[in-house]
Order: structure tokens, then C-alpha cells, then sequence
């Protein structure tokens, strides 16, 4: 079995292998430019051997890794392979005829295709008068050591009589990183995943995205004893996003982002639990109106994002954020319905009013704010001459230095509906407070008389026995 390297990783082939549909090679026979067979080792007898150069395995592939490795492993290792086999394709693979890959920092060998290995080759570069320092011609083969990304470029070879023999364009880079991804659900049905490369390549890239649902019933295992996976679907339209359809709220996904360029491939696995992941669109058709006859009031009122189904299970709930234009700091207000009050405003000062929304189970994260939506709340008449003759010095200081206080209006622009509020609140509590001292008093002054009816009872039983006493006996009388 013989072990193929190409660049700085190496591949076990089996017996008979394919690339681009030419015709099988054997171990012995000639390999790709940039492939090298190395004598098999000990330890390379474990390896699985359906790993080719072929993106599809074969029956017999399928067959022998399903017998060597058990359970989840089949179906990682089986991805493995055909990413490996994808990336280590040559040029043509990637449907650019005449262009070779090599990475930076390595040696890269340019074949000459068409010369005679007696025959003298003379190497020349597009657009330069000499080759790259330190490269040298050996069998013909134009070899680069520690290549550049300068190196690049168009380089042909020609026989003895200056005739082309062969040109390819060489295109330098390096292997892909391990991307950065990150998910989110802006329903519990869907959810969707984007990444971004961690390295520049400077080389063509494509990825493979999948996923593997991990929470399975009884019955799901008995089906599928691999587990439920399938592609996380790629928009063209938005590159470097994917999105798996029909996902189950409770359930967990492992998600696979392959990056994938003619030198190799790297992998992201990250685990998805949809609770965690759930965050909302945000709100729409946000609508702020000043409310007639009330100088510090303004109703806000939107709806639910189209993007969530509106189901009584899945509820959300809103946070609204509010502030006069010339203020710095917001106003916060949480609610579960879709219409709210807000009673603090600014008369006669234009408000700037957002919400966004959240679970109802507090899963997941809130959204993002809505759009911004202005109104500015009725003026009050009974404060309009005074609120003429404020000068534009004094709105500067209160732009300047923002109040913390959710109020901090004026007394005099106050509303009357809540001054009479709490003028007949004070005078409940005062009626309370006069009616529990009444009762004080009451209870006293009974305990009072009470207890001085009870001093006198002894007092008059013993002059009454004093009398008695005084009184002669029949014996005196007679």
C-alpha cells in the first residue's frame, strides 16, 4: 500500500487509484507533479484505505470503514476522507486549466510537459528578465525553493531551438485556517450559521457545510444508527452563510465548516443548542404618536417580526428604549404586550423611541433595536408663554448635562390629571391617619374609666362596713 505525500500531508492510497478520470496508476508508476509515493509503514497499516484522490468513495470504501470504525466515528471519518480527497486534488479540480498551486514556504517543482529528457529546456518568466533567485532547472523541471508570494506568476519552458514546450500559471497562497463560525436562530424552526476564514490564502476557496443532529429518539436510532445528517444549505446570494430548515426547538446540532482551497482543508465543529441560539428579528411597524390633551404622554405601538411564527407557544416579549432627541441617556421600559404609554415625556421636546424583543422563556439573546421612530409629545397651554421666553442657552446646559432622573421636567409643566392624583391620595392617606388616631384615642380614654371604676368598688365596701360597725347591738338597747 502505497503512502502518497503531497506537500505536508500525507495520504494512504489503496492499489488502484483515480484523478479526473484518467486512468488508474499503480505503486511503482509515475505520480502528479507535487506527489510523491514514500514506502508504507507499520503504522500506516491501520489507516483506513478509502482515502483517494477521488471525491467519491467507493461501495468497497463504505463497506471497509463501516466494518473498522463503530457508531458516530463512521460517518466523521467518511467526511474526513471525501474532504481530504477534495482538497488534495490537483489544479484541474478547481477548473482552471494551466494553473499549479504551491504554498508559500515550501519548494515548488514546475514540470515541463512535452520535453524529451535528453533534450536541453530553457525556463523563462512572464514579464521578468531572469527566473526567481535560487531556483534551478534539474531533469528539466524548473524547481523554486522557499517560494514567495512574489514567485507567482506565468512561467513557460522551451526547447533547444526556442520553440514553447509548455506554460503554466503559477499561483502561491497558503493552507486554510480553521474558520471562525458563529449561529443564530431568528425562529425556532430555522437557524442559520456564517463564518469567516481565519488566514488569507490568497488561493480559491469553497466550503463544505454539514450538520448532525445529536438529541435522537428511539425510534431515530433504530433508523439512522449514524445519526440524522444532511447539508446545511449554502445561498449563493449570501455567500459565507448556510441554513438548516426544520430544526427542532429542544434538539442539539453539531455543526461541520470545512474550508477547503487546492492545498488542503481545515474544519470548524461547533455545537448548537437552539435555546441558546434563539434571537429574535427585530419588532416591526414601530409607531410613536403624541396622545391629544396629555403634554407628557406618547403611545408606542409595533408588531411582531414576520420572520417569527406566530404560534401561543412561542411567545416574545419587548423592551422599549426611549429619549428626547437632545438627551444622551435612554429610558427603559420591559412588556409583554405590543402596545405601550409612556407617561415621563418631554412636552414640546421631540422623542426618539426603539424596542426590541425577546423569548418569552428568556432563551436565547435579545434582538437587535428596531428602526428608529420620532414623535414629540403635545405641548401643555397652560405653560406655552413660559416655555416662549426659555432661552436657547438654558436647552444647551440640559443637552450638556443629561438628567439621570427617568422626570426631570419642571414642576410647572407637570401634568393636572396627576396633580389631582395625588392630591386626592394624600388626602386618603390623611383620612387613614385621623381615623387610626381617633380610634387610639377612643380605646384609651374606655381603658381609662374603666380602670378607675374598678379603684372605687373597695373604697365604698369599706365605709359601708364602718357604718356597720358603729351602729349599737340589741344588747346595748336593751
Amino acid at each position: 500500500m502505497p503512502l502518497v505525500t503531497v506537500g505536508s500531508q500525507r495520504l494512504l492510497l489503496p492499489v488502484g487509484w483515480s484523478r479526473g478520470g484518467r486512468k488508474s496508476r499503480r505503486w511503482g508508476g509515475s505520480f502528479p507533479t507535487g506527489v510523491r509515493a514514500e514506502p508504507d509503514l507499520h503504522k500506516a497499516a491501520s489507516m483506513p484505505r478509502c482515502v483517494g484522490l477521488t471525491p467519491s468513495p467507493s461501495p468497497l470504501c463504505l463497506l471497509q470503514m463501516r466494518s473498522s470504525i463503530p457508531g458516530l466515528g463512521r460517518v466523521m471519518v467518511f467526511l474526513a476522507a471525501a474532504l481530504a480527497s477534495a482538497s488534495l486534488a490537483v489544479p484541474e479540480g478547481w477548473g482552471e486549466e494551466g494553473v499549479q498551486y504551491g504554498q508559500v514556504g515550501t519548494e515548488v517543482t514546475l514540470s515541463c510537459a512535452g520535453a524529451h529528457a535528453s533534450s536541453p529546456v530553457q525556463w523563462k518568466r512572464a514579464g521578468a528578465a531572469a527566473l526567481p533567485e535560487g531556483s534551478a532547472i534539474r531533469q528539466g523541471a524548473l524547481v523554486l525553493p522557499r517560494a514567495t508570494l512574489a514567485t507567482a506568476g506565468t512561467y513557460s519552458c522551451h526547447g533547444g531551438d526556442g520553440g514553447l514546450l509548455h506554460a503554466v500559471s503559477l499561483r502561491l497562497g497558503y493552507l486554510p485556517g480553521v474558520p471562525f463560525v458563529s449561529c443564530r436562530a431568528s425562529d425556532y424552526e430555522n437557524f442559520s450559521c456564517s463564518w469567516t476564514s481565519s488566514v488569507e490564502t490568497f488561493l480559491p476557496t469553497r466550503y463544505i457545510t454539514t450538520y448532525r443532529k445529536k438529541s435522537l429518539t428511539g425510534e431515530e436510532k433504530r433508523r439512522n444508527k449514524n445519526g440524522h445528517v444532511g447539508p446545511c444549505l449554502q445561498d449563493p446570494s449570501h455567500p459565507g452563510t448556510c441554513t438548516v430548515h426544520g430544526s427542532e426547538f429542544w434538539s442539539s446540532y453539531r455543526l461541520n465548516i470545512t474550508e477547503v482551497n487546492p492545498l488542503g482543508s481545515s474544519f470548524r465543529l461547533l455545537d448548537v443548542t437552539m435555546q441558546a441560539i434563539i434571537k429574535p428579528d427585530p419588532p416591526e411597524g414601530l409607531v410613536v404618536e403624541p396622545i391629544p390633551l396629555a403634554p407628557r404622554r406618547l403611545h408606542v405601538s409595533w408588531k411582531y417580526p414576520s420572520s417569527w411564527p406566530k404560534e401561543p407557544h412561542f411567545q416574545l416579549r419587548f423592551r422599549l428604549q426611549y429619549r428626547p432627541i437632545i438627551h444622551r441617556s435612554w429610558s427603559v421600559v420591559e412588556t409583554v404586550n405590543l402596545s405601550e404609554v409612556i407617561t415621563d415625556a418631554f412636552a414640546g421636546l421631540e422623542h426618539v423611541v426603539q424596542v426590541s424583543a425577546k423569548d418569552f422563556l428568556d432563551a436565547g439573546n435579545w434582538s437587535e433595536w428596531s428602526a428608529e421612530a420620532r414623535a414629540t409629545p403635545v405641548r401643555d397651554p397652560a405653560t406655552t408663554v413660559s416655555e416662549e421666553t426659555t432661552t436657547d442657552a438654558s436647552l444647551e446646559s440640559l443637552a450638556e448635562e443629561p438628567s439621570q432622573a427617568p422626570n426631570p421636567e419642571p414642576i410647572n409643566r407637570s401634568d393636572p390629571l396627576e396633580k389631582m392624583a395625588i392630591l386626592v391620595s394624600l388626602g386618603i392617606f390623611a383620612f387613614f391617619v385621623l381615623a387610626a388616631v381617633l380610634v387610639v384615642t377612643i380605646l384609651i380614654w374606655l381603658r381609662v374609666r374603666k380602670h378607675g371604676k374598678d379603684e372605687t368598688k373597695p373604697h365604698n365596701f369599706l365605709v359601708a362596713a364602718t357604718h356597720l360597725k358603729a351602729l349599737p347591738t340589741e344588747a346595748q338597747i336593751l
